[in-house]
């Protein structure tokens, strides 16, 4: 947990860019019958059946002392994904970086190894290289500020009925674009002395009586 929150109180440098990465799985519906439009002194009715589309997830990749995020779509959450989520990072956000410094969970897919599932050693090593992981606690999902976009575009984007995967597409590319035009960054205010002020009951209890 200080690891995280240590890295949250550096101050920002661009060769060494912090990133907190996430990920939700997603069940879009759509309405069967369209919505009666709102009409005066009557509000839009929407039908209570829908269709499910299936399931997609989506990775967050937020830079909260930039205010940059980006919400990458795909069809599946695999070790596959991930590793090609990790290279572009590298390559394609960050080529001048010395190296990323990524805030993650422990998901079974967010592991080292799944760059050597997706890509030949040598390049697998090139991209690890240039990364730093740094793992939330077991429960400690709440120490990342990825979490926090999340709900952001859950409530902007991801609740609300859609017509189709490609719609929902639509819906959070331009809800990325609102935000990072308007460089929403995260101020992050709880430290390591906090936590072991307030959250003291996570510490073993250390027994300084020798006798």
């Amino acid at each position: 947990m200080e690891d995280v929150l240590d890295l949250y109180e550096e101050e920002y440098d661009p060769r060494y860019p912090k990133v907190c990465f996430d990920e939700k799985l997603v069940a879009p519906e759509a309405d069967i019958r369209p919505p009666e439009p709102m009409k005066l002194g009557q509000p839009e009715r929407v039908d209570y059946e829908y269709e499910r589309l299936g399931t997609a997830n989506l990775f967050f990749f937020v830079e909260p002392l930039t205010g940059w995020r980006h919400v990458e779509m795909t069809e599946h959450r695999t070790k596959i994904d991930y590793a090609h989520c990790i290279h572009w990072l590298v390559d394609q956000v960050y080529p001048h970086a010395e190296y990323v410094r990524i805030v993650q969970d422990n998901l079974n897919t967010h592991t080292p190894a799944a760059l050597y599932e997706a890509f030949e050693p040598a390049e697998a090593r090139r991209i690890l290289q240039r990364v730093e992981f740094h793992y939330t606690p077991k429960h400690g999902s709440w120490l990342n500020m990825a979490e926090i976009e999340i709900s952001i575009f859950a409530r902007g984007c991801l609740s609300r009925r859609v017509t189709s995967m490609q719609d929902l597409r639509q819906r959070i590319a331009t809800l990325e674009a609102q935000r990072n035009a308007q460089h929403c960054t995260i101020s992050w205010r709880f430290t390591s002395n906090d936590a072991r002020d307030k959250l003291h009951d996570l510490y073993p209890v250390v027994n300084n009586n020798l006798d």
